[in-house]
């Protein structure tokens, strides 16, 4: 009986749509259970409703450690967790492959999500924080994979970044002349290489009367700043409807007087939006972009902007007038660097980077007019 109840509870909580508490679970299980229940029978049955719905079940530790950055979980004989010095196989295991399934089904119920055969992945926001991927056996050879990344409530400061070694001092230095120039600048790198902590550092460095419209698929950003709206995108529900995008938000953000304009990752049509209002006088905004180097950015968005209709003769003229600033960064073992700077630049009808700064190298050839740029905004001086 205890299995039904909670399999009953799970679908009407998914169709809430609302974050479960341990109140509502305990609501919907004694409406469940049904009036023939005893108190002890409905008291069982909320205590094994809560330990269904209630947390990351053996995976709690991991993410309550806070130098965790990713768990993922391969089956339920394989887990493995990052500590920021890349992937060891932790000792958690599962009884089975359906309790890791279970999991994700419960994980994807606390935020209204479907995760079945009909639906067999499912990209989520989970209460606390963390973001959650999970793919069921009949995606993913056989076996059901987690992936959950964790979001620390407070940021980084450019110092404890120079500490950690993300940041060279000249670097911090130069990266802050660029926020306060409000020159407009891209955040490159792979999946885990610190782009979304730097970026939010980076937001973190405006002053208090500036006005941040943040864009985001999900919520990762949390700049310390006093003046932040952050606008969240929204897949369809059960029925296929309710989506809204990148490029709905983006449009929506341009309404909302934004002084910085940031969009959290730019990875579809949304670009076309974006580069627009760089380019009718939202100066200083900012963006993450996928991308193995600072000189694949142009390509990378290239491919991005005919998502969007447009012509790649149009992305690089948007993007010349657009944007200024790439900041590249590289995941080297367990040390998460800055590893260039780059300067954005018309060659022909095209647009290159060119390096102006690197993490090892310090001034390449691009830093005469990235410092000519700094000066003309009277942030010269910046190293």
């Amino acid at each position: 009986m205890s299995a039904e109840v909670v399999d009953r509870v799970r679908r009407r909580l998914a169709e809430s749509g609302t974050p479960p508490s341990r109140a509502r679970v305990a609501e919907l299980v004694r409406s469940e259970a049904g009036a023939f229940a005893g108190d002890t029978e409905v008291l069982e049955l909320i205590q094994f409703a809560e330990s269904e719905f209630v947390g990351t079940g053996p995976l709690e530790p991991l993410l309550r450690d806070m130098a965790t950055t990713d768990v993922l979980v391969n089956g339920a004989d394989e887990v493995w967790v990052d500590r920021g010095d890349g992937l060891v196989r932790a000792a958690v295991r599962f009884p089975d492959d359906a309790a890791v399934r279970r999991l994700g089904e419960r994980l994807a119920a606390t935020v209204g999500r479907r995760l079945d055969e009909a639906s067999p992945w499912v990209d989520a926001i989970l209460p606390g924080g963390s973001r959650m991927h999970a793919v069921l056996p009949s995606v993913a050879g056989g076996r059901t994979c987690l992936s959950l990344r964790t979001f620390r409530p407070r940021g980084f400061t450019l110092d404890q970044l120079v500490e950690t070694g993300t940041l060279s001092m000249p670097m911090s230095r130069l990266v802050k002349a660029v926020v306060q120039a409000r020159l407009a600048y891209l955040v490159t790198g792979g999946t885990g290489s610190g782009k979304t902590t730097m970026l939010g550092t980076l937001l973190g460095l405006l002053g208090p009367g500036e006005r941040l419209i943040l864009v985001e698929d999900s919520a990762e950003l949390r700049p310390s700043h006093d003046h932040v709206v952050c606008l969240t995108a929204r897949p369809p529900n059960i029925e296929g409807v309710g989506e809204i995008t990148l490029r709905d938000l983006v449009r929506q953000a341009l309404r909302m007087r934004p002084d910085r304009l940031v969009v959290g990752e730019v990875r579809g049509a949304e670009v076309v939006e974006l580069l627009s209002a760089l380019n009718t006088g939202h100066e200083g905004g900012a963006g993450t972009v996928h991308a193995n180097s600072p000189a694949e950015l142009p390509a990378r968005l290239e491919a991005l902007g005919a998502l969007g209709g447009l012509s790649r003769t149009a992305l690089h003229s948007q993007l010349a007038a657009a944007v200024q600033v790439a900041f590249h960064l590289e995941r080297r073992g367990g040390q998460r660097v800055l590893a260039e700077v780059g300067l954005l630049g018309r060659s022909g009808d095209l647009v290159d980077v060119t390096r102006a700064w690197g993490y090892e190298t310090g001034p390449g050839p691009g830093w005469a007019g990235l410092d000519a740029l700094l000066r003309a905004r009277g942030c010269g001086d910046a190293l």
